[in-house]
């Protein structure tokens, strides 16, 4: 509605996850790192943890979408609120598997004939959960008996476990220490910080289409401190805080604009809507402007096809100098260019 009074092409805060919007921390340009390096080195199991609303289905959206379908076959499970038997015949159903038979070892024996076959035309198969922090502890063991599929030392399905936090905890159960065993990389992403916050929204709003967006830096601080920098509230809060204004017919933001937009989504008050991120009081804002985490690079050309060698599966434009570590992804994503 607000769009044309900001001579906006779309809307730059929506709700759903949109790969176009992708905005890459260093936090994130590691998960698509991990999320793309696990499938095409045929890793086998793979988790990517986080707070709800920092990005994951968008990462994993954004990934899927430049995986050549000529090489990769997807399974992908949204809801894993299932029982044993229903979640064996939606993995099979991702696949495109037809005529699923009754009984849960002919399924299993169908499974395996579908990855043998896809193993044998040079594809990879990849199994992904997303929400996986609602599967059970039964259901967490017959995925790790999926990942026993091999062929001449090679894993035949790859298995991405994406979920809340809760997900480690479940992980580091005791009775899934198997399960933990087999993991080859853990990521987690985390909320945005204020300089990235600040890069986050100028980023959404150039990419539908404005140009300097109109949040000075005392809503920006109001923003951080409402949001925690969880991405999805920063939209809500945003989305909210911008008609307010439109009704005013006021071309900038205010300060007083964003707090009712707070009061609007009942987190007056500092209290937000996930509960383990705390707030940042306005005066501490400024010392955690400085934080070194203010990384923007964004996704800039499409990607054909996925060749195994060289590993042609992403391709970005840098518009930083990333972090550099020691890590293994890190240096795996160095080699596409990327630090």
């Amino acid at each position: 509605m607000y769009n044309f009074f900001f001579g906006l092409a779309k809307n730059p805060f929506g709700m759903a996850p949109d790969s176009e919007f992708l905005f890459l921390t260093s936090r994130h340009r590691e998960a698509l790192a991990g999320l793309t390096y696990a499938i095409a080195e045929r890793k086998g199991f793979l988790a990517l943890s986080g707070e709800a609303g920092t990005g994951k289905t968008t990462v994993l959206t954004w990934v899927l979408e430049r995986l050549s379908q000529k090489l990769v076959e997807t399974s992908v499970m949204l809801n894993p609120v299932l029982s044993s038997n229903e979640f064996l015949e939606t993995v099979l159903l991702g696949f495109r598997v037809s005529d699923i038979p009754k009984g849960k070892p002919r399924r299993l024996r169908k499974l395996e004939e579908f990855l043998v076959d896809t193993h044998a035309a040079g594809k990879v198969s990849a199994l992904i959960i997303d929400e996986a922090h609602k599967l059970t502890p039964e259901l967490l063991e017959e995925v790790r008996l999926m990942g026993n599929f091999e062929r001449r030392g090679e894993k035949l399905l790859q298995i991405l476990l994406i979920g809340q936090r809760e997900l480690d905890d479940t992980l580091n159960r005791p009775d899934l220490y198997q399960l933990k065993q087999r993991i080859c990389v853990r990521l987690t992403i985390h909320p945005l910080d204020r300089a990235a916050l600040e890069n986050y929204v100028q980023y959404r709003w150039t990419k539908a289409g404005g140009k300097k967006a109109p949040f000075p830096r005392e809503v920006l601080d109001r923003l951080f401190y409402w949001s925690g920098g969880i991405p999805r509230l920063v939209n809500a809060l945003c989305d909210n805080a911008l008609m307010l204004a439109f009704v005013d017919s006021q071309t900038g933001l205010r300060v007083e604009h964003m707090d009712s937009a707070a009061e609007d989504l009942h987190l007056a008050g500092g209290t937000l809507a996930t509960p383990d991120v705390v707030p940042v009081a306005p005066e501490s804002v400024k010392a955690m402007a400085s934080s070194p985490e203010p990384r923007m690079v964004t996704p800039d050309k499409e990607v054909a096809e996925i060749a195994p060698t060289p590993l042609r599966m992403l391709s970005l434009e840098r518009y930083d100098t990333p972090r550099r570590t020691g890590s293994l992804l890190a240096r795996w994503a160095g080699k596409l260019g990327w630090a």
